[in-house]
């Protein structure tokens, strides 16, 4: 079944945006009553059925609608450093959002080799990576920021406030006492975890996360890469709360 992103859909009657219509008729070949599934990003899968096509544009009818599909029992936020090759965030984010993630916040460090990110271009990974696994919310991607300016303010999605919050960092240093996620966390909670850039956060900075509230965490004995250390802790959460 083909997908469509179709974040600002309100009714029973949909046009694709140019873009998407020409994946539609350039690419995937679709005729006039082909059915195809769209996902809004906030919940909403819907099935659709084609009715007409125009050079520039594809006409949908909504058959029928589910709303809260799949809706995870938990929020996960990830602030990872970008890495040197882009490629490699990229993959993440890509798999985080097929696995489950809420929300990725890039930070900026002080070992960071890459200081800036396309923002739209991490986007239509995450939206890619949306249809393609037939997600119906679409994680966030907030703007990039230091990791100072992230650990001084609260950039999270408002959820519950009832929920517990779970604040973690993963890094290398030897000389601290670390406990596994599953150790640290219950089931159906709020987690945020820092992951550092490929020459790990500096000591500086994991003492400034640590007062505020963030714990050390161990991945395992290996040591991983940024991109797999993220993906590692975004498995973890989402098999605790299997």
């Amino acid at each position: 079944m083909h997908v469509f992103y179709t974040p600002d859909i309100n009714s029973d009657q949909y046009v694709l945006n140019e873009e998407e219509s020409r994946h539609c008729i350039k690419v995937l070949r679709l005729v006039r009553g082909s059915v195809v599934h769209l996902v809004d990003g906030r919940g909403g899968l819907y099935t659709a059925e084609i009715s007409s096509l125009g050079q520039r544009n594809v006409h949908l009818h909504i058959l029928e609608s589910k709303q809260n599909h799949q809706q995870r029992n938990h929020h996960l936020h990830i602030a990872v450093a970008p890495t040197k090759n882009i490629d490699r965030l990229e993959w993440f984010l890509e798999k985080a959002t097929e696995i489950g993630i809420d929300e990725i916040t890039p930070v900026i460090c002080s070992r960071s080799e890459r200081k800036v990110v396309k923002h739209d271009r991490l986007v239509k990974v995450i939206t890619s990576a949306v249809k393609q696994s037939l997600q119906a919310y679409h994680p966030i991607l907030n703007p990039q920021a230091s990791l100072t300016d992230f650990l001084r303010s609260d950039i999270s999605s408002a959820v519950d406030g009832n929920v517990k919050q779970r604040k973690l960092i993963a890094h290398c240093e030897e000389d601290s006492e670390k406990a596994y996620i599953s150790q640290l966390c219950r089931p159906y909670e709020r987690y945020t975890i820092l992951i550092g850039p490929e020459g790990d956060f500096a000591s500086s900075e994991i003492e400034l996360a640590q007062s505020k509230g963030y714990a050390p965490v161990s991945l395992g004995s290996s040591r991983l890469r940024t991109e797999t250390a993220a993906l590692a802790a975004c498995f973890e959460i989402n098999y605790l709360n299997r």
